[in-house]
Order: structure tokens, then sequence, then C-alpha cells
């Protein structure tokens, strides 16, 4: 038998805030914990010391559950060097980038881009060390001596899939629980290898959850799509024990992320994302701007996984202190045509958890 979803993580709401780079820092995760759901700080890219510092300013702003998210994707373990990317590849690149630059006013460059940091294994021990009650994994399956030394610390491993294979190998690891990405969902397909197409991985919400469900015996968390008390009460139809949202969470006052960030996700509908890897070059479901548009339509490769990030992080910091939305990545899933107002997250939580109450108190009526 499952261990109930709140039970197990010790909250009051079975509410998940995803822990989504450039978005989820100490203020968005504490405010989330507070009102009694689990926030998840974003951990990916920090060093030790930036994470340890992270999680203890956490701990100065709430005494309730929270946790950490790292990824431990194949092409991350070690991060490919700059120096692999072929040099025809790497000038195609940066041919697109330097128009970008030039509209941003940036110097051109033909340089490969900086390493990407290869921090993951210092970043779980900062993780064990600080007991965080819960170790989230984005993209990728912890081998069972990682899932031991988390049992030994006492923090809960929680793994986010979007295959049912994966969701069986995730769950012969041994993680504590699983959640099932549906196609619906902003931010990076969880996959531990990138998919030959943007169209692999995608499986819906409705679809994946219930598989899942029946694949696994760890309890089950649905992530893909919601935004709101309806979503969670359709997520708990389905099998599913809680629900994880990243999108809604974006759109809070708390969020790291810019403003006009914020501004595009309240003015889109649910047909303005794409999954797109010229961000980072792993596949992730994005609001379309003249970035992701102009890159694709260019024809020209993208860089192995992150180097894409970092080759491109001139143009990203540029556009986050101009305002300009066409030239930053947006991570966003389909559920953002459900999103108008810019709350709390305390609020987020508060109004999900009516919505969902009301949303079964009508199914009851039906009888």
């Amino acid at each position: 038998m499952r261990t109930p979803l709140c039970d197990l993580l010790r909250v009051d709401h079975p509410i998940i805030q995803s822990g989504m780079g450039r978005v989820a820092g100490p203020e968005l995760v504490a405010e989330v914990s507070n009102a009694g759901a689990l926030g998840i700080l974003a951990g990916l890219g920090l060093s030790a010391d930036d994470l340890r510092r992270q999680i203890r300013r956490v701990r100065e702003l709430t005494n309730r559950p929270f946790g950490v998210n790292l990824w431990l994707h194949d092409d991350l373990r070690p991060p490919h060097a700059p120096s692999e990317i072929p040099g025809e590849t790497l000038r195609s690149a940066q041919r697109v980038l330097n128009r970008f630059r030039g509209r941003l006013e940036l110097p051109e460059s033909s340089a490969p881009p900086a390493p990407y940091p290869d921090v993951i294994a210092e970043a779980f021990d900062v993780i064990l060390d600080e007991r965080v009650p819960v170790w989230s994994i984005g993209l990728g399956n912890p081998d069972r001596s990682m899932v031991e030394r988390c049992r030994r610390a006492g923090t809960l491993v929680m793994a986010m899939v979007a295959t049912v294979e994966d969701a069986r190998a995730v769950a012969a690891s041994g993680v504590d629980l699983i959640v099932a990405q549906g196609g619906e969902a902003g931010g990076h397909r969880s996959t531990w290898k990138k998919p030959p197409s943007s169209g692999a991985a995608v499986v819906a919400t409705m679809v994946l959850v219930p598989q899942i469900v029946s694949a696994v015996h760890q309890p089950v968390v649905a992530a893909g799509g919601i935004a709101d008390g309806r979503g969670v009460v359709a997520a708990l139809a389905l099998g599913a024990q809680g629900a994880l949202l990243g999108t809604r969470f974006v759109a809070t006052q708390e969020s790291m992320a810019p403003a006009m960030y914020k501004a595009s996700l309240l003015a889109a509908s649910s047909d303005d994302t794409r999954v797109t890897d010229t961000f980072s070059g792993l596949y992730a479901r994005a609001l379309r701007n003249t970035y992701l548009t102009e890159y694709e339509s260019s024809g020209a490769p993208v860089l192995p996984p992150l180097l894409q990030t970092k080759a491109a992080e001139d143009v990203y910091m540029a556009a986050a202190k101009r305002g300009d939305r066409e030239y930053y990545p947006m991570w966003a899933g389909q559920s953002a045509g459900l999103i108008a107002d810019l709350p709390h997250a305390r609020d987020v939580v508060g109004t999900i958890v009516a919505e969902a109450d009301a949303a079964l108190a009508r199914l009851r009526a039906l009888g």
C-alpha cells in the first residue's frame, strides 16, 4: 500500500512547487512551504557554497519541509567540454547568436562557450550534509547507492519522469515518490538522455498518469497542464496522490522570473508554447518568441546540452536587463492559458486548495 503523500512529505496539502531554474529561489520556496505545500529550490549549476547558502536561507524563512532540485542527466555527468564542439557547428550557432547580439547592442563572438560547471556530485553532498527533507531529481535516474545515502540522511528521493519505461527504472532504483510529467508541462522534458526529436516523451498527462500509477508501487504526483484546484482533483481521479505545478508559480510575486517573463505568461494562451532545444540544447517547453522562431528557422545546429545555454548567456542576460521578452528563455507549460494574475505564492496554494474543495463538492453533488 502506498503511503499517503501528505504523510510522506509531512505537508498539509498535496501540492508541490517545481524547482525551475531562474525561478525558484529561497523566497518562493519558503512562501510555498509556509502555506502548507512543498517548495522546491532550484539547485542546478550552483556551486556547493552557493547551494549551502540558499538552503540555509530557506531555513531562515521557514521551518516546514522543502526540497532541492538537481539533475542527473547523462550529458552532465560529466558535462560536455567546449573543445568537443566541431568548428562548423560552433560557427553556425554563433552566426545566429550574433544576429541577436546585434539587436541587443552586444559585441559579436566566435569563441567557444564557457564550460558548464561539473558540480552535481558536490551539490549532492551538500543536500545530504544539510539534511534537506526532499531531493528532487528533474532529469535522471539515481543509482541505488545515492538512494541509500539519502535514506541514511533522512532525505526523501523524488524523481520526475516522462515515460512509463523511465518510471519503472526509477522505481527499481528505490525512489520514494515519482512525478509523472505530461507533455503539457513547461520546462525541460524529464528524460536522462536527449530524445531524438521534440515530439518524443510528450505523452499527455491524462494518459501518462494512470499508466505510471499502474506500473509502480510508489506514490505518484501528476505534472503538466495543472494550474488550479480543478486540475489537482483531476490528477487525484487519475490515481495520483498530488500535483506538481511549475508555470503557475512562475507568475507569483516571489518568483525570480523577470517582470517581462511574468507579464508574457499572463498574456499567453495555451497555444503560445513550443517544445524546443534552441535555448539549452535539451528539449523544453517554452513561450514562443523571436529567439526561438528565428533560431529554428535558421537551420543552425544547437550546441551540446547546456553549452547552448552558456553560448547564449550574454544574450539572455542582456534581454533580461532590457526587459526584452524576445530573446529570453521563458519556460512555460500549456497551463499558461489558465493564468491571469500575479499573486503571492501563499495565495496560490490557498486558492488551489479552495478550488479543489469546491470541485470535490460539485462531484459529490452529482450523486
